[in-house]
This record gives C-alpha cells, sequence and structure tokens, in this order.
C-alpha cells in the first residue's frame, strides 16, 4: 500500500510496533506532523481490512489504538516505491477477558493475548509477508499461537493457521472468539479458573441445611382449615389466625395475635437454638 509520503520517514524498522502513543521509533516522536501520516496509514488499512473481510465499518483505526491497550506490528518494504517504501500489512493484538468453555463444558474465565486484526494487501499476498509478520509478533511476545483466541477469524486466517501452525481443531464456543485444542492443556491453574455456577437461592451455608429442611416440611404442610384436627398447622393457625370473613369464621372470637411469621415459627427457634449450642460447643472445644 502506497502512500504520498516516505513511509520509510515514519517506520524505521521493517516491524514497527504501535501502541497508544502512535510513537513508531524515535523520529516520530514529539513529532504532530509525522503522528498525523502514522494516523493516516493506520486508518487506512483498517479500512482496507474492513474491506476484504467485508465489514460494516472497520475495526482498527487510529482513534481505537489511541484509547484502547492494544498493540498494532506493521510490516513495510523500504525498498519499494522508488526508495520511498510501501506498508505491507498490518498484526493487532490484545488482552481480552474471555469466559470460554473447554471440551467437557466447563466455563472457563482466562485472559489471554487475542488475534483482533490481520491484514496484508492483496497484491501482496502469498509471499510469506503474513508468516513473517505472525512469527515475529510470536516471537515478540515469547508465546506459542494456540495459546492465542482470535477474534471472529476470517476463512483465510483459518487456512493460515491451519496451513503454517497446524491449528485445525477447535473448540467450539458460544461468543465470536475461537480457540484451538491445546490452549487449556498447556496453561497453568493461575492463567484459567474454572467459574462457579450461579445458585439461584445463592450460597447455602452447612449449618442453615437443617434450618432449610424445617422450611420445607412447614411448606408441605396443607394451609388451616386443610390441615388435619391434631397437625401442629391446624392448632397454630386455629389459635392465632383471624377470620376469613364476616359469617365465615368456624369462630366468633376476636384474633389474639397476628399469624407467626417464618421467622417465629417454633420449629425454627428451636433448630437456631440447637445450631447456637453445636457452635458454642465447637467453640470451647468439645466434638
Amino acid at each position: 500500500m502506497e502512500f504520498p509520503f516516505d513511509i520509510n520517514q515514519l517506520f524505521s524498522e521493517r516491524v514497527s510496533v504501535l501502541d497508544q502513543s502512535l510513537v513508531a521509533g524515535r523520529k516520530s516522536a514529539g513529532r504532530p506532523d509525522l503522528q498525523a501520516h502514522i494516523a493516516t496509514v493506520i486508518d487506512e488499512l483498517g479500512r482496507a481490512s474492513a474491506k476484504a473481510q467485508q465489514l460494516t465499518a472497520p475495526i482498527t483505526s487510529a482513534s481505537k489504538l489511541q484509547s484502547q491497550r492494544h498493540q498494532l506490528y506493521l510490516l513495510k518494504d523500504g525498498e519499494s516505491n522508488g526508495g520511498r517504501g510501501v506498508v505491507v500489512g498490518f498484526l493487532k493484538v490484545g488482552y481480552k477477558k474471555l469466559f470460554l468453555l473447554d471440551r467437557q463444558g466447563v466455563h472457563i474465565e482466562a485472559e489471554p493475548l487475542c488475534v483482533l486484526d490481520f491484514y496484508i494487501s492483496e497484491n501482496l499476498q502469498r509471499h510469506g509477508y503474513g508468516l513473517e509478520l505472525f512469527d515475529f509478533m510470536l516471537q515478540h511476545k515469547n508465546l506459542e499461537p494456540v495459546l492465542m483466541a482470535y477474534d471472529r477469524p476470517s476463512p483465510k486466517l483459518l487456512s493460515f493457521l491451519a496451513k503454517n501452525y497446524c491449528l485445525t481443531q477447535s473448540v467450539p464456543q458460544v461468543n465470536n472468539f475461537v480457540v484451538f485444542e491445546g490452549f487449556f492443556l498447556n496453561r497453568s491453574a493461575a492463567q484459567l479458573r474454572k467459574v462457579p455456577l450461579r445458585k439461584p437461592e445463592g450460597e447455602i451455608k452447612p449449618y442453615s441445611l437443617m434450618e432449610r429442611e424445617v422450611v420445607r416440611q412447614e411448606q408441605r404442610v396443607p394451609p388451616w382449615p386443610f390441615a388435619s384436627p391434631h397437625s401442629p398447622q391446624r392448632s397454630v393457625s386455629s389459635r392465632y389466625s383471624p377470620p376469613l370473613s364476616v359469617g365465615s369464621s368456624p369462630s366468633r372470637a376476636p384474633p389474639r395475635a397476628a399469624p407467626l411469621s417464618a421467622h417465629q415459627s417454633p420449629l425454627l427457634e428451636r433448630c437456631r437454638a440447637r445450631r447456637t449450642s453445636s457452635l458454642n460447643r465447637s467453640e470451647l472445644g468439645f466434638h
């Protein structure tokens, strides 16, 4: 890709690494005019990549790079265009916190380095430039391609990974990212963390299991007046429940108290007293 300014003046190295500062070497540091040219190069590359991938909008631009903690590897051919140089392509990577599924369907939380955008000019493809750029990034990051995640990889990128790095077996995900066999096997426990399943009732503490069982038993008892005559529910309801309506109450006596709430249940109170006694014995050293 050619530009109306000297590419070699902007990028002194064959492969330049750009970040939020949009500075490529000492020449462009403190030079707003050169940084403006660098921004133009990045914007043009982003538009060309979006067009090649048939995206509705570019996912790479100078403004996006300045606002995100990503890195862009830019490859040039300094001898072309009459010695002014041409831009061959770019590779953008960044760390992303992802929730992934392993082969067993277990949710895993990870933050791998991700390939976010990758483009080589159409007229320079199939000349080994893509492999040169990708290998440079791997050496710079000291990383294996199987340990990376790939954001919405195009068929060309998948073919590139299969041909050059033997990455063919992917692990299906529910998001746009693709990971391959070996991603979960070659990582330490510190890099991968299983995500616990959410419980609808929250975490159940061991000491509250008896209390919850009492609640369940009371809920299974039919409400008054359908409970059996000798059931605790019938006796409690007959003493404390107010009349259903005027003329329909079995008893004309005025209500003496409000119905017992769940935390006032005698069974629950005995359960909590037993639990408190058990905890006190444990604190005193009794087993």
